[in-house]
């Protein structure tokens, strides 16, 4: 077998990559492994040299370091392959090359935890300020109707705000119809863009967001009343890229173990709160800065996500659970962690412990086996066809719709209830826009509500992720309780009420996008992660199709008064009580059969 050596650098440390064929190319992992194909590098150090707390060098053997879905194991160099003459030179390579390297690599260790404090810090900022912008829609469609966007569709041929007796119900169409394909793509295309992001890691991931997103940013800076339309493929280039934003940042809770939950629903409320930046590039018009200058504001900070791309976030993808030494960024060069992946494989000996190993796998309903190299991660296709998925794939359509068709037709309707006075308008689509702002507030609240078990003894024979299911049905039916209140609230037709309403929104929207990450990254194997949240996401967006018709529905035979529509809505939110009370009753049921088998 042929093993390549590949040098990076003029280091001590050497990646050895072997070429892929369709045995096993790394011998020394096991059967299995090698059954499967396995491919990957493995960590040959210099004489000497002692790698995580371990001394690789055992006379004249070389030991080098293979880690298997974050699990590490030492394996002597002749195991890899390649022959004797090969061997020697791996060896004389990495005594020559002296420790400039190893130097640096233990600066990147050293500094680890403010690096991954600083990662988490920007991370939040990114998202805060630009992932989630295209659900400020409601404030910028008070500045395009002030632009004559699609003004000449009004029976006068007038912006709405120009005169009272206008009727631009034909303007609002169109810009309704421009949020529904925004907001559809924004989750429909996370599907590929899941499979995109396992297959081709962090780095060409975020290089496609920042592309997408200065591409749409850009667009909207040079669209005027003249070409409105250019406004469809603009919002849709930036909900797609700020969403990849945010797919890209919520592995940044694998870093901080057991507030993993907590780190992953701070990011999803930061993501709705950057919908309040519009508010802000409302407020700033209002003071004569004009809409374009602001959007060239916005598309010059795509330097600020290059660099995080660059220093702050890894290649490939952060591991859960973390190795030790784990390191990432452009000046770190490579982590000392690699992974051989077989997914919906058995590991190799000695891969994992009970827990770890269940912490990867679907929900289980038997006992934990004592021999963790038999247990199997779960297919994509069994994880998608199991009860959890599709009933939290309803649970999150139900809600998000209902979110939807609350945003896209918010202009609208204070229209509606203030009789058209365009003081009023601004002021509640500013309040709207502010409470926005408080996402990022709210977030954690269900982070710490799934995390409460953490550091907390386990029922006997429970496993992590079981523990980890349990703790999440409380969430669940807090989320789904909330947006019952809200819709109840919208549902309404009385505008000072609309202030509860608004608040009401954003803590649901909150526990809603934060809770359906965690849930995922909890109940299903993490190697499967960004097909299944792009999956659901992607189904979810299909059902979000329905907010058009219905706000067509509610234009021409509801005569604008939504009222009929609010109750029927209310009335199928309450369907999102199944999953959690599903959940319930599976963690009453493993409970039962421990006890059971206890005995």
């Amino acid at each position: 077998m042929y093993v390549s050596p590949l040098v990076l650098f003029p280091t001590w440390l050497f990646y050895v990559q072997p070429a892929t064929s369709s045995r096993g190319e790394i011998e020394g992992v096991g059967e299995e492994a090698m059954d499967q194909g396995a491919e990957g590098e493995a960590i040959c150090p210099r004489r000497g040299e002692v790698l995580d707390g371990h001394a690789l060098w055992k006379g004249t053997s070389p030991q080098c370091r293979l880690s298997f879905r974050g699990e590490s194991t030492a394996v002597p160099m002749s195991e890899l392959g390649g022959g004797k003459e090969r061997r020697s030179e791996w060896s004389a390579g990495g005594q020559e090359a002296g420790g400039i390297s190893g130097q640096r690599m233990a600066c990147c260790r050293d500094g680890a935890g403010p690096r991954r404090w600083l990662t988490l810090g920007s991370g939040l900022l990114e998202c805060l300020c630009f992932a989630g912008i295209v659900f400020g829609w409601a404030s910028l469609v008070f500045l395009l109707k002030a632009e004559s966007y699609f003004g000449n569709l009004c029976t006068n041929g007038t912006a709405v705000n120009s005169s009272e007796s206008a009727d631009c119900s034909h303007q609002d169409d169109q810009l309704s119809l421009i949020f529904t394909i925004a907001s559809f793509l924004n989750n429909f295309l996370l599907l590929p863009s899941g499979f995109f992001f396992d297959r081709f890691g962090t780095m060409a991931t975020r290089l496609l967001a920042v592309i997408l997103y200065t591409t749409g940013v850009l667009m909207v800076a040079f669209s005027s009343a003249v070409i409105p339309n250019l406004l469809f493929p603009a919002m849709s280039c930036i909900a797609v890229g700020g969403i990849l934003f945010l797919m890209t940042n919520m592995q940044v809770g694998n870093l901080f173990g057991t507030h993993r939950s907590t780190v992953i629903t701070f990011y999803n409320g930061a993501f709705d709160s950057s919908s309040g930046i519009l508010l802000i590039v409302k407020v700033v018009y209002e003071r004569g800065i004009t809409l374009q200058a602001s959007m060239l504001f916005l598309a010059s900070c795509s330097v600020i996500h290059l660099l995080r791309t660059l220093f702050l976030m890894p290649r490939g993808h952060i591991p859960h659970p973390l190795p030790e030494g784990y390191t990432y960024g452009l000046g770190c060069g490579r982590s000392r962690a690699y992974s051989v992946s077989v997914a919906g494989k058995p590991d190799y000996k000695g891969a994992m412990s009970d827990d770890e190993n269940t912490d990867n796998l679907p929900t289980q309903t038997t006992e934990p086996t004592t021999t963790p190299n038999k247990e199997k991660v779960a297919n994509v296709r069994s994880c998608i066809l199991s009860w959890f998925f599709m009933l939290h794939l309803g649970w999150l359509s139900i809600m998000q719709l209902r979110h939807y068709l609350f945003i896209g037709t918010l202009n609208p309707m204070l229209n509606r209830l203030t009789g058209g006075d365009p003081t009023l308008v601004s002021k509640y689509t500013n309040a709207f826009a502010f409470t926005q702002l408080c996402g990022i507030l709210c977030a954690p609240w269900n982070g710490l509500i799934m995390d409460r078990h953490k550091g907390k003894p386990r029922a006997p024979g429970e496993t992590e992720q079981e523990a980890d299911v349990r703790s999440a049905a409380l969430s669940l039916f807090i989320t789904a309780m909330q947006c019952l209140l809200f819709s109840l609230c919208a549902a309404l037709p009385v505008l000072p009420l609309q202030y509860l309403t608004f608040v009401l929104q954003v803590i649901n929207r909150s526990f809603l996008y934060g809770g359906n990450a965690a849930f995922i990254s909890i109940a299903f194997p993490s190697s499967h992660f960004g097909k299944l949240y792009g999956l659901i996401l992607a189904l979810s967006a299909l059902v979000s199709l329905l907010q058009y018709p219905f706000f067509a529905l509610v234009q021409g035979p509801l005569k604008g008064d939504p009222l009929y529509l609010n109750v029927a809505l209310t009335v199928l939110t309450t369907l999102a009580f199944i999953h959690p009370l599903y959940v319930f009753i599976h963690c009453r049921r493993a409970a039962a059969r421990r006890r059971t088998s206890a005995q």
